[in-house]
């Protein structure tokens, strides 16, 4: 078996899902942070009210920014939180 991937949610995405992180398979045919959005949403209404609008949500993957058309390994950490800004 696959080593699992560890999604982290910060700020209000943790308030709507519930949990700061949880650890799961990587799904078959999930290889991108799109595919993996997809699917989270599809787990339940609150993962599905966290990634609604995907204009207002921002990933990192093992620490590094990314976009949807990341890659996504088993192994990594995903982490998903809202727009930074800073002043």
């Amino acid at each position: 078996m696959s080593e699992p991937i560890r999604v982290l949610y910060f700020a209000w995405l943790r308030e709507r899902v519930g949990v700061a992180q949880e650890e799961l398979a990587l799904p078959e045919g999930v290889g991108t942070v799109a595919a993996l959005v997809d699917y989270l949403a599809a787990r339940d209404a609150r993962h599905a009210a966290a990634f609604r609008d995907g204009r207002t949500v921002r990933c990192a993957v093992n620490q590094e920014f990314a976009d949807l058309s990341s890659a996504v390994q088993p192994g990594d950490e995903v982490g998903f939180f809202p727009p930074v800004t800073g002043g």
